[in-house]
């Protein structure tokens, strides 16, 4: 999506603050004890009360209102009904839509005490979304963005994976353009627009660089890494990037 008026502006950022609250009540809400379905039935919860849609759901007719995913899940973890226990890394992926607007956000964490290296992948990617973000700029290309968060895992000894990337959003979950790669793709010759709004997600894995599905059809896991993931909807100004999803 090309955001341009006013109205494209607001209602990114109305949506954007919603998933953006019901992810920071989640991540909240996740102790010892919990199910991952306890937390997904919430989101539902708050996803009515604000008047808006879950876009996994509604789009994809996927079994929750988000995606939860937990140490060897690495995205698209279906709720159900395993116990969080201390020291897991949780990802908790929101993503809806309200008056024909989307935005995506999610974020990798470790419940309580845990794996130092756990902890050093969620500050990581944090580190890798903040290198990505100063290359959001229009006319810039956006195989740059990919480049600097390779180059912020690698100096911290980690790797990035390869087959999940960040995406086109705002009017539909996944649009144009397809693909923001981790990495640096040298073929990728797409440059970032004015007005461009997209779903910049780094995924920083302790050694894999790939992951694969599982047979539920949806949860995507690696075989002996952990990876964490930061997301954020991002509208890409002249003035600098816009977060709606902070």
């Amino acid at each position: 999506m090309i955001a341009k008026t006013e109205e494209d502006f607001n209602g990114l950022k109305e949506i954007g603050k919603i998933v953006a609250s019901i992810r920071d009540i989640l991540v909240q809400r996740t102790i010892p004890g919990i199910t991952t379905k306890e937390l997904d039935d919430l989101a539902g919860e708050l996803f009515e009360q604000e008047g808006a849609v879950s876009a996994p759901k509604s789009e994809y007719d996927f079994p929750g209102y988000t995606c939860i995913s937990v140490n060897e899940e690495v995205a698209h973890g279906i709720p159900g009904a395993r116990v969080i226990q201390e020291g897991d890394l949780v990802n908790i992926d929101v993503s809806g839509s309200k008056n024909g607007y989307f935005a995506d956000t999610g974020i990798s964490f470790v419940v309580g005490d845990g794996e130092e290296i756990l902890t050093k992948i969620c500050n990581v990617a944090k580190k890798a979304f903040d290198a990505g973000l100063k290359k959001a700029k229009p006319g810039s290309r956006i195989s740059g963005i990919g480049k600097v968060v390779f180059q912020t895992a690698n100096e911290n000894g980690l790797t990035v994976i390869k087959n999940l990337t960040g995406h086109g959003v705002g009017r539909n979950i996944h649009e144009a353009p397809d693909h923001i790669y981790n990495y640096n793709d040298k073929w990728d010759n797409a440059l970032l627009k004015e007005g461009m709004v997209i779903a910049f997600e780094p995924f920083i894995s302790t050694l894999e660089e790939q992951v694969f599905k599982k047979d539920d059809g949806w949860t995507y896991v690696t075989e002996k890494s952990f990876v964490a993931q930061i997301e954020h909807t991002i509208i890409i100004t002249k003035n600098g990037p816009i977060i709606v999803t902070l």
